[in-house]
């Protein structure tokens, strides 16, 4: 796959949707977003766009389309985050980390979990 783009906030929405549901058709997606609920059209468009963009393939059924993602939240998670450790903190987790812990984003309890995480993969 080429260079993957980064998901605009109305893309990523739908995408949520997608890899909860693992595929699914547009009026599906429509029904498990919050209200206001987008017009059909809307919702379509931004899917055709996610297929343009890599991130979305589409299964036919006559003329519906199921659509599923073709790329796991998993590989996004870690594009999203390479991009923002190599953009943002110089390639830093320890800048990364100490960002968080200043602006009070990690809690005792996480640190705790963080510092676990780390002492297992020391071995």
């Amino acid at each position: 796959m080429n260079e993957i783009k980064e998901l605009t906030k109305a893309e990523e929405q739908i995408m949520q949707e997608l890899w909860e549901m693992n595929g699914g058709f547009v009026k599906e997606i429509i029904a498990r977003l919050p209200d206001p609920k987008p017009a059909y059209n809307t919702v379509s468009t931004i899917i055709r766009i996610l297929e343009t963009k890599g991130f979305v393939d589409h299964e036919s059924f006559g003329k519906s389309h199921r659509y599923l993602p073709k790329i796991s939240k998993e590989e996004y998670k870690k594009i999203i985050t390479g991009k923002l450790l190599q953009n943002y903190f110089d390639n830093s987790a320890t800048s990364m980390l100490s960002f968080f812990l200043e602006e009070k984003k990690v809690d005792v309890k996480e640190l705790d979990e963080i510092i676990q995480i780390i002492q297992r993969n020391k071995k």
